[in-house]
């Protein structure tokens, strides 16, 4: 995640939301195009499974918080779970007997979701603390730090709530497009700022006050129309030191310098998923499943890879050894940090994979939509 706010020290857009990823990335379709057949490969990464397990089926935006060597997550039916990253073992659970919207945000104390009703959730270590009804949906799950929970409705509003009793500290209202994505937004934090996705923009906003301090354009969206102009940012970012860097939707990706509060550069490329990376590479999939690295300091191009077009690919996690992506009929593939070669390819349980690899520790967990977990350890 994007840093850590330290603790208590320290005209809304219309709601005509677009299912896109809902609709056509995850499942696809009968019209959607044809995957690429799996190629043949001589595997040259060796992978175990460390541990299996399973949550309901995934069926809304999933994040998955890693706090102290923990798996915080949740299936769709509102069971909430920390699970350990070395052996799986259950550390807390809880039932919230109501459908989740977004989740899971959690400091490895707290935990917070969103149910389809709009209310939002915060356990202490597995026990339900409060709830609140929200007034505009949320797709985009909780960010937990200092002991506040701060939210992203799907209209952009920003709101900051004492994680101990609920009480709403402030909210940041910003005019907004008539469009937005109902995918996966962007908030973290960067040192004492909130960072949140606000529209193709990159926000740094006042942790304790709600105003804002900095804006970074990722993209300037074009087009004829409010459909062609959504440029949402989507989760998830890459944080290598002072540098974040995002995805816009279907426009661009690009790293702004969140000390400065300035872009640092940018690159013109479709694709709907966010993206991987770390100090040296920013790794991510267009549209068509093309997927580019490019370097971390300055965006350019390091390599390309072809061998998976149409398969419906997952944002991707950064290694050591290699980049590692799912797809929509549930494989997890490996590639080489050097020239995207396939080193290693493994199934799962044929569902597609619901997130991004989450990494904790030398542990690698995959989430699919079935709600098949499978962690794995790269030797």
């Amino acid at each position: 995640m994007m840093g850590r706010i330290p603790s208590r020290a320290f005209t809304t857009a219309a709601l005509a939301a677009l299912t896109l990823l809902g609709g056509c990335s995850w499942f696809g379709g009968s019209n959607a195009p044809k995957p690429a057949p799996l190629e043949q490969i001589s595997p040259q990464l060796a992978v175990s499974v460390a541990w299996q397990g399973r949550v309901d089926s995934v069926k809304f935006p999933l994040s998955v918080a890693t706090p102290k060597g923990q798996y915080v997550l949740a299936g769709t039916d509102g069971v909430v779970q920390a699970l350990s990253a070395v052996d799986g073992a259950s550390l807390w659970r809880a039932d919230l007997n109501q459908g989740l919207a977004a989740g899971v945000g959690s400091d490895g104390r707290y935990a917070a979701v969103v149910t389809r009703n709009s209310e939002l959730v915060v356990l202490d270590e597995g026990k339900v603390l409060w709830r609140k009804t929200l007034k505009t949906p949320v797709v985009t799950a909780p960010f937990v730090a200092g002991e506040r929970v701060f939210v992203l409705t799907l209209d952009r509003m920003v709101l900051a709530f004492d994680a101990l009793d609920g009480r709403r500290l402030w909210e940041l209202r910003r005019p907004g497009d008539a469009l937005t994505l109902q995918q996966s937004g962007v908030i973290g934090a960067y040192g004492n700022t909130l960072v949140v996705g606000q529209g193709a923009r990159l926000a740094g906003v006042d942790s304790l006050r709600g105003t804002v301090q900095w804006e970074a354009p990722v993209s300037t969206p074009r087009g004829t129309n409010e459909v062609e102009r959504l440029a949402d940012l989507v989760a998830p970012v890459v944080r290598s030191g002072e540098l974040l860097c995002a995805r816009a939707f279907q426009s661009a990706v690009g790293c702004v310098n969140a000390e400065r509060g300035g872009p640092v550069w940018s690159r013109n490329v479709g694709g709907t998923q966010g993206l991987g990376g770390d100090a040296e590479l920013i790794v991510g999939a267009d549209a068509s499943d093309r997927i580019t690295a490019w370097a971390t300091r300055n965006g350019d191009v390091q390599w390309t890879a072809d061998q998976f077009q149409n398969r419906r690919l997952s944002a991707p996690a950064v290694l050591d050894r290699a980049v590692v992506f799912g797809d929509g009929e549930g494989y997890v593939h490996f590639l080489s940090r050097d020239k995207g070669k396939t080193l290693q390819r493994l199934p799962t349980d044929g569902s597609p994979i619901a997130t991004a690899p989450v990494v904790s520790g030398n542990t690698l967990l995959i989430v699919t939509r079935n709600g098949g977990l499978f962690a794995l350890r790269p030797q």
